[in-house]
């Protein structure tokens, strides 16, 4: 029963999600990508103008699928958004951008074609819908949040999953940050009517309080872990992966050995170890 599971999973990935969001699925499924990079689709039901977030990669099928969707839905893609700069998310925005004449905005200057940029308390309004900005760094410096008010959603790219849990992207994700900003998405959960988490990679979660609160506990698990494994005489973050990752999938080692680079920094700045 997916009510046991984190954050009360969807059994499929991709289609409609809310009343406003539909995810169309990136062919590019792998141990770090999960199904796949989910590319979002938002609009308003009344209105002509959709919204994208995160293309994707570099794949022309999946771009033009994206287009081919909001077509069929009678909408036209008016604005392209970017919630990190990471290649599954980013890499086709620019194609993108070329085959529908929109602007991409982003926090990184780098990844913006156009004048206009995103900043956290931001409001971003097409066609009546409305998306607001909220800076969450920690897996990248430059990951953002998109809360949308109407459908009591966050989108979240890679700062949370719909199944697994994330890295923190050492040296340019820092575990502190990563720590403030899942608790400013529990705060939205709290306090905002934020329910649902239409994620990066994976499927639709139904109860965003919950998952953020089980990524907080196994954020301090982890930590904890990581922790007793340097007082055991683990030097380096290869020796700590072996031995605190022992029962997760060696593929995924490379992404744990990133998180566990930042975790070492992190008690290192806080005088732990």
């Amino acid at each position: 029963m997916t009510g046991l599971l984190p954050g009360d999973p969807a059994a499929t990935v991709g289609g409609a999600a809310t009343e406003r969001a539909f995810c169309v699925l990136a062919p590019n499924p792998s141990p770090m990508t999960l199904d796949g990079t989910n590319t979002w689709l938002l609009a308003e039901p009344d209105s002509e103008l959709a919204v994208v977030i995160d293309p994707g990669p570099l794949d022309e099928g999946h771009l033009r699928a994206v287009i081919a969707e909001a077509e069929r839905r009678g909408k036209r893609i008016a604005l392209t958004l970017l919630t990190h700069g990471h290649h599954d998310h980013a890499e086709g925005a620019a194609r993108f951008a070329e085959l529908t004449g929109t602007a991409v905005r982003a926090l990184d200057p780098a990844l913006r074609l156009g004048e206009e940029g995103l900043h956290g308390g931001q409001v971003v309004e097409v066609g009546g819908l409305e998306l607001r900005v909220v800076p969450t760094p920690g897996h990248t410096a430059d990951s953002l949040t998109f809360h949308l008010p109407a459908d009591g959603a966050i989108l979240t790219g890679d700062t949370v999953l719909g199944r697994g849990t994330t890295m923190v992207a050492h040296p340019d994700g820092l575990l502190g940050d990563y720590l403030d900003s899942l608790r400013r998405l529990r705060a939205l959960a709290v306090q905002s009517g934020v329910h649902t988490v239409l994620p990066g990679h994976g499927p639709v979660l139904a109860d965003a309080l919950g998952t953020v609160e089980y990524y907080l506990a196994h954020r301090a698990a982890r930590l904890a872990q990581v922790e007793t494994a340097v007082e055991n005489g683990c030097r380096t973050a290869e020796q700590v992966v072996a031995r605190v990752y022992a029962d997760v999938d060696r593929a995924l080692w490379p992404a744990a050995e990133l998180s566990v680079r930042a975790q070492l920094r992190y008690l290192e700045d806080h005088g732990l170890i």
